[in-house]
């Protein structure tokens, strides 16, 4: 990247204190509506993210028409023909939905990343323990675009930058929204896009996020996002903990056993801590038994 910053560009907090006490309360499990203080910053304008797309691995970039339905075949996701470059400099006409994935490949990203996530790291760490796998997430929005119903293995805060969008977030863990076999599917490399009922469109619960708001979405937590009549630009700052690799790995262990004609009970939530089935699978997997 050709991007120069100055000394003091991630000196300045971006979560205050009251953010940090709702965040205490929230985390890990419950979603929550949250307020940041990121002003403008040089490497989140359309330009600078154009380049980014185009800079970073082919495996970290998606992008897709904007005009899909919430619930979509998780294998049949279309493309829209364009380049991710073009794509996000015509955002407000492409019609498309672009995600940048693992920002923090490249430095002035990860700097940026690791420099927001330094301001809860005290919080969070006191609940789930080390912050493990940083990572950063950058999602550019035509106007109406629609981000379909899905799930996501990290603990996430959404920081809304341009533009707004209304998030609609499901109960964690409950096997109604997303179902057991889904979980297990993903954790042994499934797609994370989950099958829609359109009797889940109450059971939800809808935030409407716009410049100065953030949300805290839990880990598997289902949910789909439908963009305002503006472009949007989102940014992602997530982490894993041992305890959501824990729950993984259970899933996973959970799919040879089913794969065995067993019914096996569901992981448990935070705070349970699936010590037995994550280690047995870890195991297996060190001995070169299961991928």
């Amino acid at each position: 990247m050709n991007q120069i910053l100055g000394k003091d560009a991630f000196s300045k907090p971006i979560f205050g204190e009251k953010m940090r006490q709702q965040f205490a309360l929230c985390y890990p499990e419950q979603p929550q509506l949250l307020d940041h203080d990121m002003s403008t910053n040089a490497l989140l304008s359309l330009d600078a993210l154009a380049r980014l797309g185009t800079a970073l691995p082919k495996a970290s970039v998606e992008y897709n028409p904007g005009d899909l339905p919430v619930g979509i075949d998780p294998n049949d996701v279309p493309d829209n023909g364009m380049s991710i470059a073009d794509t996000i400099l015509m955002i407000e006409n492409s019609a498309s939905w672009a995600v940048l994935k693992n920002i923090e490949q490249v430095p002035e990203y990860q700097a940026l990343l690791l420099s927001l996530l330094a301001e809860i790291k005290p919080i969070l760490e006191n609940k789930t323990g080390k912050m493990l796998r940083p990572q950063g997430f950058i999602f550019v929005s035509s106007p109406g675009a629609m981000t379909p119903y899905h799930f996501d293995p990290e603990h996430n805060i959404l920081l809304q930058l341009r533009g707004e969008k209304t998030m609609t977030v499901f109960p964690a863990g409950d096997e109604r929204f997303a179902p057991a076999k889904a979980h297990e599917s993903y954790h042994t490399g499934g797609p994370r896009n989950l099958v829609w009922e359109d009797g889940f469109a109450d059971q939800g619960k809808a935030f409407h996020l716009n410049p100065g708001k953030a949300i805290f979405v839990p880990v598997m937590a289902p949910h789909f996002v439908r963009n305002g009549s503006q472009p949007s630009i989102s940014l992602s700052i997530t982490w894993r903990s041992d305890w959501s690799f824990a729950e993984a790995d259970a899933h996973a262990f959970n799919h040879m056993l089913r794969g065995w004609g067993l019914n096996p009970k569901a992981p448990g939530r935070f705070p349970e801590r699936n010590s037995a089935k994550a280690i047995s699978w870890r195991a297996l997997r060190k001995l070169h038994l299961v991928k």
